[in-house]
């Protein structure tokens, strides 16, 4: 179905959406976009379902044209502090913070969030597909996120973070066997079958 704007053009609506939780490895990266009431573009979807040129067009055409946008990245000693649900939650807050106009109402990807100052809020289950505003965030959130990834794999080439991203991956999980943990793993997420010698570069052990 093709996606849609909130049904009340006159209300300023920001989305908001993560990427990267299911990830052993990296922060969590959440985004806020407000889009112009009239901006379409047939190929915006939720990113999960657009290759990486299409994300990477998007990307740029989205920063130019909406009204408002911020991304955010928690890091992984915070998801470890606050769990991965809150951290994302946090991040998408912290979105919607800085965004240089307050919006009226908030659309939400997934089934959990946290009242955010007094902005009222809608949480839509697969609202990455449905609503623009959201696809838009869900855009911004993978293309900053794996942006920085594949810098991190700069640093830390033992992971294959460029192709995995810090996903779950025979190749990232082999890197953590052999070399250890970064300070950019999850110490709570569960990284090797054996985690009691997983340490690496001043990492703190888990």
């Amino acid at each position: 179905m093709p996606l849609k704007h909130w049904e009340d053009p006159t209300i300023i609506v920001a989305g908001a959406d993560e990427a990267g939780r299911g990830c052993l490895a990296g922060p969590v990266t959440a985004a806020a976009v407000i889009l112009p009431a009239d901006y379409h573009n047939p190929m915006l979807n939720d990113s999960k379902q657009l290759t990486v040129h299409q994300r990477d067009i998007l990307r740029v055409e989205i920063e130019r044209e909406a009204v408002s946008w911020a991304v955010t990245h928690i890091s992984p000693q915070r998801i470890d502090e606050i769990n991965i649900l809150w951290a994302s939650v946090e991040g998408m807050q912290q979105s919607v913070g800085k965004l240089s106009v307050t919006p009226e109402l908030l659309l939400i990807d997934g089934n959990r969030f946290r009242p955010y100052k007094n902005i009222p809020h809608r949480c839509i289950v697969k609202g990455d597909a449905t609503y623009y505003s959201i696809a838009a965030a869900s855009v911004l959130a993978k293309t900053h996120r794996d942006e920085l990834i594949c810098t991190l794999s700069k640093e830390y080439p033992f992971y294959g973070w460029e192709k995995n991203k810090g996903y779950p991956t025979k190749e990232h999980r082999e890197g953590i066997k052999t070399h250890g943990v970064t300070p950019w793993h999850r110490l709570t997420f569960r990284l090797s079958d054996n985690q009691t010698d997983i340490y690496f570069d001043g990492a703190k052990g888990i």
